[in-house]
C-alpha cells in the first residue's frame, strides 16, 4: 500500500539531522510535490509522534519559526532549536548557516 501524503512528510522530516533546519517548500519537494508547502504545515500541526518527528526543525523559506508551533507556541520552537544548537535571533534561522543540506530536485535544476 502506498504511504499517506503525511506519512511521505512525516518520512521527510524525520531525517532531518539536528542542528539543522528545512523549509516547508525543501520538506514539500522531497516529499514528493514542490506544491505541498501549505500541506507540510497541516502534517506538522498533527504529528502523531513529535518525540520522533522533529517538527520544530522545519520554518519558512525567509527562515522564521511558527508563531503556532503546534507544542507550545513560537518560543517553545526557538527553544528546541537553541537546545540543538541552532543560532535564532528575532525568531529567525540563518538559513545560509543551518539549512539541512539536502538537494531537492528544484534546486539542482537552480545550480
Amino acid at each position: 500500500m502506498r504511504p499517506s501524503t503525511f506519512e511521505l512528510i512525516y518520512n521527510v522530516v524525520k531525517q532531518i539531522p539536528k542542528g539543522t533546519v528545512a523549509t516547508y517548500g525543501q520538506v514539500a519537494s522531497l516529499a514528493g510535490n514542490k506544491r505541498w508547502g501549505r500541506v507540510v504545515g497541516y502534517a506538522l500541526h498533527a504529528n502523531p509522534d513529535p518525540a520522533h518527528i522533529p517538527c520544530h526543525r522545519v520554518v519558512n523559506r525567509e527562515g522564521a519559526v511558527s508563531e503556532a508551533f503546534a507544542f507550545g507556541g513560537g518560543n517553545r520552537q526557538v527553544e528546541l532549536l537553541r537546545e540543538e544548537g541552532v543560532e535564532v535571533v528575532d525568531k529567525k534561522v540563518d538559513l545560509e548557516k543551518y539549512r539541512w543540506k539536502q538537494m531537492t530536485l528544484e534546486m539542482l535544476e537552480r545550480e
